[in-house]
This record gives C-alpha cells, structure tokens and sequence, in this order.
C-alpha cells in the first residue's frame, strides 16, 4: 500500500538525516552538531523551530491518516501524481543527504548564536544557499503527492513558512554577523532556495 510505503521512507529519511548524520558528525569531531536551544519562547527562532518539528509531525501524519482512512482528495488521487511523488520524495531524501555530507565539520541542526563555523559554497552550496531546505522540502512536497490528503499538504505548507521564517529571521542575520562581507558576495551570485532566486542585492557606497 502507497501509505505504508510513504511513512516507511520518510522515517528512514529523517533516521538517516538527523540520526545517523549527527553520530557520523560524533565520531569525526566529537560535536553531535544538533543545536536544540530554541531561544526565547515567543521569539522567531522559537516559533520557527516550534512549526519546524510540527511540520515534520505532520508529514509523518499524513501516511498515517491514510493508513486508518482518511480518503486523499481526489483531483490529486491520481497514479502519475503518486509515482512523481515518490521519484521526488527519494530524490529529496537522498540531496539531503549529499548536501549535509557537503557542509562536513560545519554541519548543524539549528543555529548557537556564539559559535562560528566555516561558510560552505561548495557543491550543492554553489546552486543554492539552503540547499538541506530545499531537498526536505522537495521530500515533504513527494510525500503529499504519494498521499494528498489534508494532513500531508498542510505538513508542506508549516514546512514552508518555518523554515522561510528560519533562514530569514535566524540564520541570514547569523551569517552575516559571523562572515560579513563573504557571505553577502556568496548571498548576492547565490539563490537561497531555488537557482537564481532570492540572491541579494549588494548596495555601494
């Protein structure tokens, strides 16, 4: 059945993403790199780490739902939509993947304000800014084709907002406090989420 198929793959995609990644970061530098602090309660970088782990919930939710019966809505019940979805889901999993084993020693779930660590623009880094944004969120979006039903296109869209506001609020401030002028001249020739996309703009003078 699509559904169990759908949950099975995205917990073995988060297992490998968050687990696996954060022992192999261990044994090579003694630094988990998980960064769980969220902050201030209220702040963005609370409310962003909050609908994070709430959209990561409902994507696992979404199989579930299907599981014990909640009909997928039926424009999007279709076999092509489901074996796209499940190309893009595997695809989304695996550039996870390659891009977090890109970042190395730098690699880190979440942002300490006082620590610094090497700017990446390499590989992935080289097309997009956020490149483990934009694979999770290609992974959620193949989700919800293999199972579109209300729980799993509301996962995408609480994965969208938390994590515009993450890269936005928190980690765009972080890095240019940290690397200044290197990363405003990677931000300006480098999209944040898609290729060409949300470059920013250098001001003279």
């Amino acid at each position: 059945m699509i559904a169990g198929f759908a949950l099975v793959l995205y917990l073995a995609a988060l297992a490998i993403a968050f687990g696996w990644r954060s022992v192999v970061q261990w044994r090579r530098t003694g630094d988990t790199g998980l960064r769980l602090d969220a902050g201030r309660p209220g702040s963005l970088r609370w409310w962003a780490k909050l609908m994070f782990v709430v959209a990561l919930l409902l994507a696992a939710a979404g199989p579930v739902a299907a599981l014990v019966g909640l009909p997928p809505l039926t424009s999007l019940d279709q076999p092509w939509i489901r074996l796209a979805g499940t190309a893009l889901a595997v695809a989304g999993a695996a550039l996870t993947l390659a891009a977090q084993q890109q970042m190395g020693s730098s690699w880190r779930v979440g942002v300490d304000p006082g620590e610094r660590t090497t700017l990446v623009t390499h590989g992935l880094f080289g097309i997009v800014r956020n490149p483990i944004f934009t694979a999770m969120a290609a992974s959620v979006v193949g989700l919800a084709a293999m199972v579109p039903n209300a729980v799993s296109l509301t996962a995408v869209a609480v994965l969208i907002v938390s994590v515009q506001v993450q890269v936005r609020a928190v980690e765009e401030p972080y890095l240019v406090g940290v690397h200044g002028e290197a990363w405003t001249r990677y931000a300006a020739r480098v999209g944040r989420f898609l290729p060409g996309v949300g470059a920013w703009r250098l001001h003279s003078g």
